[in-house]
This record gives structure tokens, C-alpha cells and sequence, in this order.
């Protein structure tokens, strides 16, 4: 095929994709630090590069590891000269989390955008300033209806759930690549030898279900209301007092002790053996500050309603 011929063949491509032949597809990812935002962008631009389109891939994450915000932008097509979208001018617009999804909206083109977003919510540090127990946080009150309004092509999914149902929650980025193949022209086959090279060998099963799930849901494009619901790791218990739980992974806890010096309640301390407990819980407000600030990953905080319990350490 000559070089022009496959430059056409490009182009009626990428019109399937976006409706304007000669103009390149703009995708946009976006979530926090290990969603797995980066993994997504590079398995769409792996796919794209394989059908010999010009590629632009610009990502941000900076402390991703801390839960900042992460962001992909991923353009394609025969020519491409920037490597960032425009604003109003995103063809799809995939978010990880909630929050994340109706920030980058301004991005979306909406008539013609397609907007699809895991219902997960992540409540930042900074959304739980009000101290008093039981306090509502300052998470976006934005429902899914009130975006369909706005954005007819909306998808929002629980894909946190469906990867739970799975057997492993760490895939629900892959069901959301699912479920952004249907909104791109690109072979399932093709989605699914990319997704294998860039997962680990151990994983290539469980992310080929997700994949598949992801993108049957999508096909099926069912509402969903975000939820509060926060997945914890099977066999784990808590520390339960009004409104908040907490718990601590005593082998992830490397005692460094970040957590009890940024406690605005003073209610985090230190064991025998360095490792965190809650030692005030009627204190804890269930900020997530200790969560979203230890290197670990050894904290979870989920607010709710339950019974007061005494202070315990379960480390001792």
C-alpha cells in the first residue's frame, strides 16, 4: 500500500472514530496516583501506533503516590502537532475516579464527546476540614443524571465493584479500557495483545476478564449512582467507633511514623514495635490525612455509622 493510500485509510479511520476525517482523535485520561491512569494511556497509544498512526502521549503525575491527581492526554491520527487537547475539544474523556471526571469536563466536547467514569469516590484530605464527628465532607454532590443532562454520550460505571466481583479490585482500570474500546474503532483482539505485553505475565488472565466485562457493560450501558463504598482486602478487621473505621496493616507499616505527626486529632501513635495503631479512637474525624499520606498504603479510613468502641490496639 503506498504511502498515500495508507494516509486515506488512516483518515476514514479515524473519521470512525470522531466524525472528522484529516483531524486527529483526542483522548483524555484521568484519575489519581495508582489507579492506574499511565497504564491505560500507554496501552491506547501502543494500539494506535500498531495501525501506523502519528501518536502524542503528554502525562502528569507528579505525587501520584500520595493520591494526586494523575492526567493523560493521548492524540492520534495522520498528522498530530500537539501533544496536549484543547479545551472543548476531548472526543472521550475516561475518568478513574468520580471527582476527577466532572473537574476535566470543560475538556470534553459535549456534543459529541463520549464521558465514562468509574462511580469510585476518593474524598481528598482537604474535603474532610470540618473537625466534628460525623461531619459530611466536601466531596462534589454531582449525581450521574444531573451530567447526562448535560452530556448525552455519559457512561458511569462501577468498575471498582465489578473488578471486586472479579476477585481482584486492582483491575478496575482494565474494565474501564474496556469499556473505552467500544467507544473507539479499534479490533478487540488488537486491544487485548497490547493489554497482554504491558501487564504483569501473572495477571494477563484476570485483566483479560476485566477487559471483557468493562466492555460488555459498556455495550449494555446501565445508569450507576456513585457509592461510598470503600473495598478492603479480604480477611482484614477493624477498629470500629462512631462513624469511622480504621485499619492498619501491620506488616505494610514500616514505623516511619509519618501518620502520627500529621494526625490533626493526635489520635494515630506508635507500638512497641513501631507500628501505628489508633490509640484515641472517639478522636478520629476520619479525615484520611494518615491514609493519603502513608508510603506504605498501610491505612484505610472508611466514614460510617457504628457503634462506639473503646480504644484498642491490635498490635499489642
Amino acid at each position: 500500500m503506498s504511502t498515500s493510500s495508507s494516509a486515506a485509510a488512516r483518515d476514514r479511520s479515524a473519521q470512525k472514530n470522531t466524525g472528522r476525517a484529516g483531524l486527529p482523535t483526542n483522548v483524555l485520561v484521568v484519575g489519581v496516583g495508582g489507579q492506574g491512569v499511565v497504564m491505560i494511556s500507554k496501552v491506547l497509544a501502543q494500539v494506535c501506533q500498531e495501525h501506523e498512526y502519528q501518536v502524542k502521549q503528554s502525562e502528569v503525575h507528579g505525587m501520584a503516590k500520595r493520591g494526586g491527581v494523575v492526567f493523560s492526554h493521548v492524540r492520534f491520527g495522520s498528522a498530530v502537532h500537539s501533544p496536549t487537547i484543547p479545551m472543548g475539544e476531548a472526543d472521550v474523556l475516561l475518568a478513574l475516579e468520580w471527582a476527577e471526571g466532572l473537574r476535566w469536563l470543560p475538556y470534553l466536547n459535549w456534543e459529541r464527546g463520549t464521558f465514562i467514569a468509574d462511580t469510585k469516590r476518593i474524598v481528598p484530605p482537604f474535603a474532610c476540614r470540618n473537625r466534628h464527628l460525623g461531619a459530611p465532607s466536601g466531596y462534589t454532590n454531582v449525581t450521574v443524571d444531573t451530567v447526562r443532562s448535560e452530556v448525552p454520550k455519559s457512561f458511569a460505571m462501577d468498575a471498582s465493584g465489578l473488578a471486586e466481583a472479579l476477585g481482584n479490585v486492582r483491575v478496575a482500570n482494565t474494565a474501564l479500557l474496556g469499556a473505552l474500546s467500544t467507544a473507539l474503532d479499534f479490533p478487540i483482539d488488537e486491544w487485548k495483545s497490547v493489554l497482554d505485553r504491558l501487564v504483569p505475565p501473572h495477571t494477563v488472565e484476570i485483566n483479560r476478564r476485566a477487559f471483557d466485562a468493562g466492555r460488555e457493560w459498556a455495550l449494555g450501558a446501565p445508569e450507576v449512582e456513585p457509592s461510598e463504598a470503600v473495598t478492603v482486602p479480604a480477611g482484614t478487621e477493624f477498629i470500629e467507633q462512631a462513624d469511622v473505621q480504621v485499619h492498619i496493616e501491620a506488616a505494610w507499616c514500616k514505623g516511619c511514623d509519618i501518620c502520627v505527626k500529621i494526625c490533626p486529632e493526635r489520635c494515630l501513635a506508635l507500638d512497641d514495635h513501631d507500628i501505628a495503631y489508633l490509640s484515641d479512637p472517639q478522636a478520629c474525624t476520619g479525615c484520611h490525612v494518615c491514609e493519603w499520606l502513608c508510603p506504605d498504603f498501610a491505612i484505610r479510613v472508611q466514614r460510617q455509622t457504628a457503634d462506639a468502641s473503646p480504644a484498642t490496639n491490635p498490635n499489642s
